[in-house]
């Protein structure tokens, strides 16, 4: 019976598609997968009325919410707003005590706002600030991954990490991180499930890791 699934919502990171889940394969007889999709805020919006606009795309109700680096704030953000079963987020952060010390410093300087964003349709920078790792290598493979080059939108996105006022973690979360993350270094980072070797794009190269343990992280 459809109504027996467990309804997952998969929310992709910074300019990212949801094509980044693209390995996750989970039994269809228990899960269920959405995507969730980054769209242009208006001016001026907050993270948390963002949020409240994207609950509007989930269908059902005690849901799963899968979020991925910025995905993952924005998912713990709209919870305020869901009735869900389970929040799980990957190479991100669950308060803003776990941001580097580089964003810190940038919210009280505002250094952030000097960043080259205008200079987004450069493939290899939008993948710099995205996945936090040189892609020359492998730049075609992240062209496809990378959806959204809107400046206005690039500078929303950081500003909203960088002044995240998060305090204390949500109940029923998940934070699965990986100890090569250059993002958001583990280093700071407490509670988690650790990946290790994983990178902030682990949801990719790690997929194997992720269908053979999120039934079991979900379920428990």
């Amino acid at each position: 019976m459809t109504d027996d699934l467990i309804h997952i919502y998969c929310m992709p990171g910074m300019a990212a598609s949801p094509a980044i889940f693209e390995y996750i394969k989970l039994p269809t007889d228990k899960f269920e997968l959405h995507y969730l999709e980054w769209s242009i805020p208006a001016k001026g919006i907050s993270l948390a009325e963002y949020a409240k606009n994207m609950c509007t795309r989930v269908q059902h109700d005690n849901v799963v919410l899968l979020g991925v680096s910025l995905g993952g704030l924005l998912v713990q953000e709209m919870t305020t707003f869901l009735n869900v079963r389970k929040v799980i987020i990957v190479s991100s952060v669950k308060t803003r005590y776990e941001l580097p010390k580089r964003m810190l410093f940038a919210r009280y300087t505002k250094v952030h706002k000097l960043l080259p964003t205008g200079l987004v349709n450069n493939v290899e920078l939008l993948a710099k600030y995205a996945f936090g790792e040189s892609v020359v290598k492998r730049i075609s493979l992240y062209e496809r991954y990378l959806s959204v080059r809107d400046k206005y939108y690039i500078d929303w996105c950081i500003d909203k990490v960088v002044n995240w006022k998060q305090e204390i973690p949500i109940e029923n979360l998940v934070h699965i991180q990986g100890d090569k993350d250059t993002v958001f270094p583990i280093l700071h980072i407490k509670d988690c499930i650790t990946l290790e070797n994983g990178t902030h794009t682990m949801i990719i190269h790690r997929a194997k890791w992720f269908n053979e343990n999120l039934p079991t992280i979900i379920l428990e």
